[in-house]
């Protein structure tokens, strides 16, 4: 019989579920895309269009912000491969991801924690971005998450190296990131860009 040395995986035998990894991923059928928590696989549903503006908005800016600083910080969007964990058991696609330790990166594409983490929520994505991931991002390392919640127009920031608080930003506002002090984003520019 299989040891079982892990508590998570007990549970999930005894509740008759599958241990996923990310050979298990990569079998899925073309098309379909799914992320890994703690062994556990949650399949992704399309995006709709606004999630994909918003999602280019932040990467277009963040992107041209390091390209312009010439920073060391490299700027992902999605379908970026992140293992926040370094294990087979954790992988995600978030939909914008800075990494500034360049050891992490490889072809498959970032092996732990980024520094920066940006979700934009989804209707099917919500439990998933506001509770699991955020779970994932911060036993994991990630500095800074941000949840972009289009239909309530804020963004969520947690900034986990200073506290596990979150402060929420409408779009109305500026905000700015705590990995750049001298980035910002004005809200405003991101709603009127949806709504054009």
């Amino acid at each position: 019989m299989e040891q079982i040395t892990d508590g998570r995986e007990l549970l999930m035998v005894i509740a008759g579920g599958k241990m996923h990894t990310f050979e298990d991923i990569l079998a899925l059928p073309e098309g379909e895309r799914a992320e890994l928590i703690d062994g556990e696989m949650f399949m992704m549903a399309s995006p709709t269009r606004g999630h994909q503006d918003a999602s280019g908005w932040f990467f277009v800016q963040i992107f041209n912000y390091i390209q312009a600083k010439k920073g060391k910080c490299r700027a992902y969007n999605s379908q970026f491969a992140v293992f926040p964990k370094k294990d087979d058991k954790n992988y995600v696609e978030p939909d914008v991801t800075v990494v500034c330790d360049r050891n992490k990166l490889d072809d498959r594409g970032c092996n732990g924690a980024p520094e920066w983490a940006i979700e934009i929520v989804s209707p099917s994505s919500v439990k998933m971005d506001y509770e699991r991931k955020k779970k994932l991002y911060q036993e994991s390392g990630v500095e800074e998450y941000w949840i972009v919640d289009l239909e309530k127009e804020r963004v969520r920031v947690y900034r986990f190296m200073e506290d596990d608080q979150a402060k929420d930003y409408s779009f109305e506002d500026t905000v700015k990131p705590g990995i750049y002090e001298d980035l910002e984003f004005d809200l405003r520019r991101l709603k009127e860009y949806l709504e054009g």
